[in-house]
């Protein structure tokens, strides 16, 4: 569904500007005010799928600012970034600047970069708020932004657009796509929101379902769990983690017995392995049997959700996406198909592919799992 970017990294590395060069102040997600150079020409992500964020931004010039980013895209989500490449070859030639996680990130390689400004986001596998990466970065007088798409996404997602809107001087282009996101979210809450709490489907999310050692991880209060509330379900798992993502057992999951049971996942059409099939070059067909296949397990078999033909995949990496607007469509579309007729997420994902981003469409990014 998504494309992705490239890279023509500008010759002769420019110099961190200081907070005094021609600089504007912006605020951040974390409510810091950050100053910036008005045109930074030198990027730095401090996740690889930030580059998602700036897809309906920088379109055909997406990676042309873009000098180095962390490699988590290139496993985490691996048939998106093949197209990616195929789409934009000079993708390859960002600097990687860790693995997967913050720990693995170079300081030394990241200010080799001289970054104009760095993105980061506020949670996850890259560099923290607080950490030495994000330190050495501000002693150096290179400003650091922040933005979320992945713990409370439902509320953070437009405000960030925003935010990247003003640091890239795309406030036009950042519009346009919150225009896009805020009609379609307010479209759905104007119809869930009268639904009442004693009404609305139990839903659980098993994440990255068949690829864990043990049965489960899923979404608490935030993340894929303000996808499920904001389409109207109840998130069983709500209440049950210490933080917006975590682990429930199986013993737990079959006592809680949703009604609706949603699995997500991220393999491509030839891995081998337990794991959902999903997103970019995969088939439907390849989905669908892929989630008949987890749907053996035996935590799972036996549930009301399975057994009644209400489980569902879902692409995974729309945890941690501004296109997450579709992910909250198609879960409405599965809690009350007889509320929303008109609704039609694949639609909007034909127009959020041919307007914001710069790959065709392909892929499957959601599916229904036959009854068992």
């Amino acid at each position: 569904m998504h494309a992705i970017g490239a890279v023509s990294v500008l010759a002769g590395g420019c110099v961190a500007l200081s907070p005094s060069s021609h600089a504007k102040d912006i605020t951040d997600i974390t409510g810091h005010v950050v100053s910036i150079p008005d045109h930074p020409q030198r990027l730095v992500l401090g996740e690889g799928r930030l580059i998602y964020a700036l897809e309906p931004l920088e379109k055909e010039h997406l990676f042309d600012r873009v000098v180095g980013w962390q490699g988590e895209f290139r496993d985490a989500d691996a048939q998106n970034y093949e197209q990616m490449r195929h789409a934009f070859p000079k993708a390859d030639q960002v600097a990687v600047i860790g693995r997967s996680s913050a720990d693995t990130i170079s300081p030394e390689k990241l200010l080799d970069l001289h970054p104009d400004v760095a993105i980061f986001s506020t949670t996850g596998h890259g560099p923290g708020q607080s950490g030495d990466v994000t330190e050495r970065l501000k002693a150096a007088h290179i400003p650091v932004v922040f933005v979320d798409f992945r713990e409370d996404p439902v509320k953070t997602t437009v405000p960030s657009m925003r935010i990247l809107g003003e640091v890239l001087g795309r406030e036009e282009e950042a519009k346009a796509y919150t225009d896009f996101y805020e009609q379609r979210l307010k479209a759905i809450q104007s119809v869930v929101d009268k639904i009442p709490e004693n009404k609305r489907p139990r839903v659980f999310i098993d994440m990255l379902a068949g690829a864990r050692q043990s049965c489960c991880h899923t979404a608490g209060h935030g993340n894929m769990g303000a996808f499920i509330e904001a389409a109207g379900g109840r998130n069983v798992a709500d209440g049950l983690l210490p933080g917006y993502l975590g682990e429930v057992s199986a013993e737990k999951l079959i006592a809680l017995d949703p009604d609706i049971l949603l699995l997500d996942g991220t393999r491509g059409p030839v891995r081998s392995g337990p794991g959902l099939k999903m997103g970019s070059q995969v088939t439907a067909e390849q989905a669908k049997a892929s989630l008949n296949s987890l749907l053996e397990a035996p935590e799972i078999s036996g549930l009301r959700a399975v057994q009644t033909g209400r489980t569902y995949g879902i692409w995974h990496t729309f945890y941690d996406s501004p296109f997450n607007i579709l992910a909250v469509e198609v879960m409405a579309k599965w809690f009350y198909p007889e509320l929303f007729p008109q609704l039609d997420p694949e639609a909007d994902r034909r127009e959020l592919q041919s307007r914001f981003t710069n790959l065709p469409v392909s892929g499957t990014y959601w599916i229904k799992a036959d009854v068992h």
